[in-house]
């Protein structure tokens, strides 16, 4: 009689070595997120010594927020984002078509992918201290500016609204260009050089070759770069907090929703800080969706578009 033997499963062991990961998860992420949307329905803050809280008051911490100045930063982040995010995915995208064309044969790749690199091994603080110092009206900047006798007076960069903001977008691009190039990078080097040897047989120029075929073939890593972005853009702090000094001068122009968050924490207000927590992960995800939406082809093969035209030359038929 021939014997069966059992098979081995290894299914279990992964699930007992992902557990350490779930248990961290849920102390250090989940308890805190189900903690901040339960104070977000509390009056509780500090004033003075006394301790006010937690009462339970609805949704009266939304509509506080809704009723201050959060829509106004919500505008200083989204304008500041752009001002960063469009030269970063215009150069990004450039740098990485260049870098990954076989073609041009570049000398040195290596070492100009290591030095676009390099800002983003800065940190954004340091990075904010060394603009801060540049760009004041004492700075290196001003002082080259006049004595090549294009400026009469220092100019006040970061007095005005479009420079302190300029300035932030700027240094937001810097510190993310590079790493935005090099995923990009990869995602066209991924793509099969047969596509890229047939469409010079059809005779496609390089600017044919990039709108039609690399542009589509690296769609998921855009909509990747533009989610991320977003986010990123979203807990944009530390530049502006620094470059201000926390007060997002001038006239709160450069104040964003995170220096807006961080405010409701100094004074120990966690209910309003939780509401607008709460509004953040709200806004993060009807963006992320429309971003999502926005850079995802439904239809890569072009099946769904030769169905609907069937049907409707088929309805043409009938009538």
């Amino acid at each position: 009689m021939k014997t069966k033997r059992k098979g081995v499963s290894y299914a279990k062991w992964g699930y007992i070595f992902i557990i350490p990961f779930f248990l961290i998860f849920f102390i250090f992420s989940m308890i805190p997120m189900v903690d901040t949307v339960r104070y977000s329905f509390f009056e509780y803050y500090r004033s003075g010594i006394k301790e006010i809280g937690p009462n339970f008051i609805g949704i009266e911490n939304y509509k506080s927020l809704l009723d201050s100045d959060m829509i106004k930063y919500a505008g200083n982040t989204l304008i500041m984002w752009i001002i960063g995010f469009v030269p970063q995915i215009v150069i990004a995208l450039l740098l990485a078509s260049w870098f990954a064309d076989v073609r041009l044969k570049i000398r040195g790749e290596r070492f100009f992918k290591a030095v676009i690199y390099l800002p983003n091994l800065i940190m954004a603080s340091a990075f904010a201290m060394l603009f801060f110092t540049m760009f004041s009206t004492n700075g290196p900047v001003n002082s080259i500016l006049m004595s090549l006798g294009w400026i009469k007076s220092p100019i006040d960069f970061m007095g005005s609204v479009l420079g302190t903001r300029s300035l932030v977008g700027f240094m937001n691009f810097l510190m993310w260009f590079g790493n935005t190039t090099i995923m990009l990078m990869a995602a066209i080097m991924g793509i099969s050089t047969d596509i890229f040897e047939a469409s010079d047989l059809d005779g496609c120029n390089s600017i044919q070759r990039f709108f039609y075929i690399t542009l589509p073939m690296i769609r998921p890593i855009l909509a990747y770069t533009l989610i991320t972005s977003i986010i990123g853009g979203l807990q944009m702090f530390d530049v502006p907090q620094i470059l201000t000094n926390g007060k997002g001068n001038p006239d709160r122009t450069s104040m964003t929703l995170i220096m807006f968050l961080n405010s409701h924490l100094k004074s120990k207000n966690y209910g309003m800080a939780g509401a607008l927590s709460v509004f953040l992960f709200i806004i993060s995800g009807i963006l992320c969706f429309v971003a999502y939406r926005i850079t995802n082809d439904s239809d890569p093969d072009g099946s769904k578009a030769a169905a609907k035209r069937k049907k409707k030359e088929e309805r043409k038929r009938r009538k």
